[in-house]
C-alpha cells in the first residue's frame, strides 16, 4: 500500500458502536474509506452506520459480535471476504477495562480483559492479515493498546496484562509484516473521555466514594477527546508511523523508559532479516 490515505480504502474497524472506535469510523468515513464496521453492541453500531452515510460516507458491511468469540469472528470474516474480497486497512479499537488489586481481582476479571483486549484483536488478526499478504497489495494493521501498555499504573494488572500483550504481538508484526509491505501501527492512548470512563470497574473499591469521584473528575478534565485521538490514529497510519501517542505526558514518560530504542529496532530489524531467510523462497 503505497498510499497510505484511506481513500477508497477497505477499512475494517472494530469497537464501532462508541468511544474511539466511532470517531474512527466517522473521520475514516469523511476520508473516503469503505467501512466494515462491528461492535458488541448492535444498536450502537446502528446508530454509527447511519451517521457514517449521513455524511455521505460509505459503510461496506457491519455485523455486531463478540470479537471474543472466535467462531464469530471467523465468520464475520468468511462474509466480508465474499462480499469485499480481502482488506487493506484492519483497526482493532474494541476493548473493555477493569482495574483492582490483586487481591480483590477474580479469575472472571482476568480472563475477560486477556478474551476481549488481547484474544479478541489476536481472532480479527489471524482471520484477516493472512488473506491482506496473499492479496500482495500491502495494507495497514492498528492495534490500539493503551498507555498502559507501556508504564506501570497502579491497580492496572489485570488491563496491563491484556494491553502490554497487545503491544507484544505489535512489536513482532511489526518486523514480521514488514516484508508484505503492510504497516504496524501501536495506538497508546493516555487519558480519553469515553463510556468506558464511567463503566470501568474498579474491583474492591466504591466508585461513589468522594475521593474517587474526584479523581474520575480530575481523569475527564485532562482527557483527550475521542474525536482527537481519531485524529491522531488517522494521521498516524497516513505518515506510516509505528507508535501513535495521543498526549505529550505519555510520550515524555515512554521516553524515559526506553531512551535507547534505536539500537533495539535495528538490531530486532536485522533479526527479522536473517529468520525471513530460513523461508521457503515463495515465502519471503
Amino acid at each position: 500500500m503505497g498510499d497510505r490515505s484511506l481513500s477508497g480504502k477497505k477499512t475494517l474497524i472494530t469497537g464501532a458502536a462508541s468511544g474511539i472506535g466511532r470517531a474512527t469510523a466517522l473521520a475514516a468515513g469523511r476520508k473516503g474509506a469503505r467501512l466494515v464496521l462491528t461492535d458488541l453492541n448492535a444498536e450502537g453500531l446502528d446508530d454509527t452506520v447511519a451517521a457514517v452515510r449521513a455524511e455521505g460516507g460509505i459503510v461496506e458491511y457491519s455485523q455486531a459480535l463478540d470479537i471474543s468469540d472466535y467462531d464469530a469472528v471467523t465468520a464475520f470474516a468468511k462474509q466480508t471476504h465474499e462480499l469485499l474480497g480481502s482488506l487493506d486497512v484492519v483497526m482493532n479499537i474494541a476493548g473493555v477495562s477493569t482495574w483492582g488489586t490483586v487481591e480483590n481481582l477474580e479469575h472472571r476479571h482476568w480472563k475477560l480483559m486477556v478474551d476481549v483486549n488481547l484474544m479478541g484483536p489476536i481472532h480479527v488478526i489471524e482471520n484477516f492479515v493472512p488473506p491482506m499478504i496473499a492479496a500482495k497489495r500491502g495494507g495497514a494493521l492498528v492495534n490500539v493498546s493503551s498507555a498502559a501498555g507501556l508504564l506501570a499504573f497502579p491497580w492496572h494488572a489485570a488491563y496491563s496484562a491484556s494491553k502490554f500483550g497487545l503491544r507484544g504481538v505489535s512489536e513482532v508484526l511489526r518486523f514480521d509484516l514488514a516484508r508484505h509491505d503492510i504497516k504496524v501501527h501501536l495506538v497508546v492512548p493516555g487519558a480519553v473521555d469515553t463510556p468506558l470512563v464511567q463503566s470501568v470497574d474498579i474491583v474492591g473499591a466504591d466508585r461513589d466514594d468522594p475521593r474517587i469521584q474526584a479523581w474520575i473528575k480530575r481523569f475527564r478534565r485532562h482527557a483527550r477527546q475521542p474525536e482527537q485521538v481519531a485524529d491522531s490514529i488517522l494521521k498516524g497510519v497516513e505518515k506510516g508511523t509505528y507508535l501513535i501517542h495521543t498526549q505529550f505526558d505519555i510520550r515524555f514518560g515512554y521516553w524515559w523508559a526506553r531512551k535507547f530504542a534505536w539500537p533495539y529496532e535495528f538490531a530486532m530489524a536485522k533479526a527479522n532479516d536473517l529468520f525471513t531467510t530460513f523461508l521457503p523462497k515463495d515465502q519471503r
